[in-house]
């Protein structure tokens, strides 16, 4: 999920007096984007869009994350963000992240949600963690959301610690976004090359592409790539601005 936009492992804070996520409007939100890139033509792939927030109580996305899922207002900032990153972007391929709260709102359901009006292809980011432990929802409301709108499901962060292989298996994804601690260094480290070899001949047992986030120099990206991953996003080719940036390909 590009810079982690979506981790929920946020240490407690103090909850804003006076405050929460369910007044904040579109105005207090900003989207960026992120490219993700094809290895082999080095050509645009699609765009990560990531929430950031200008209200000072939510500095972060996972803080505001965190405060949303206590609210239980996950779905009305999903629908915001989406919204938003959808007008921003333009047509272009995008990636957009779900919170697992999401997957039991009726926002993300409705038929005049923004993701099945965008005319260009559309990549919906739920973590490896919470296919896991939400794996029935997973499978109930992201295959057939997929169905009916044509989006199609990404399983992010893949290889964090809950790695179940069936599980990831049966929800089909059309593209893995490896775990940045595969990614990170793993020019330096035979054991990361040895799975991320794997995984990457696993998704295409299974017909999913491989995003490999978190390139930030040339040699993970020349790594990753000779270990056969299909797409790289990271600060080494742009860093997160909108509108959609422009990207720096390095000669390999």
């Amino acid at each position: 999920m590009g810079d982690h936009v979506l981790t929920w492992t946020w240490t407690d804070q103090l909850k804003p007096e006076g405050a929460g996520v369910r007044r904040l409007v579109a105005d207090d939100l900003r989207v960026v984007f992120q490219p993700i890139v094809g290895v082999a033509s080095g050509k645009l792939f699609a765009h990560e869009a990531l929430v950031r927030c200008r209200h000072p109580d939510y500095p972060t996305p996972p803080v505001l994350f965190e405060h949303a899922s206590r609210e239980d207002a996950c779905g009305r900032l999903g629908r915001m963000i989406r919204s938003i990153a959808f007008d921003t972007a333009g047509s272009v391929p995008l990636f957009v992240n779900l919170h697992p709260q999401e997957l039991s709102s009726r926002w993300l359901v409705q038929p005049d949600d923004p993701l099945g009006f965008h005319d260009a292809p559309v990549y919906l980011e739920v973590t490896e963690t919470a296919a896991f432990t939400h794996f029935d929802v997973c499978m109930r409301v992201l295959k057939d959301l997929c169905r009916r709108t044509g989006v199609r499901l990404v399983v992010d962060d893949f290889g964090a610690g809950y790695s179940n292989l069936e599980r990831v298996a049966d929800l089909e994804p059309a593209i893995v976004k490896l775990d940045l601690a595969l990614t990170r260094d793993v020019h330096q480290h035979r054991a990361r090359q040895i799975v991320v070899k794997h995984v990457v001949a696993m998704c295409k047992e299974l017909g999913a592409l491989v995003v490999a986030e978190g390139v930030e120099t040339l040699d993970e990206l020349r790594c990753v790539r000779d270990l056969g991953v299909d797409f790289v996003q990271g600060y080494l080719l742009a860093r997160p601005s909108a509108p959609p940036p422009a990207f720096h390909w390095p000669l390999l």
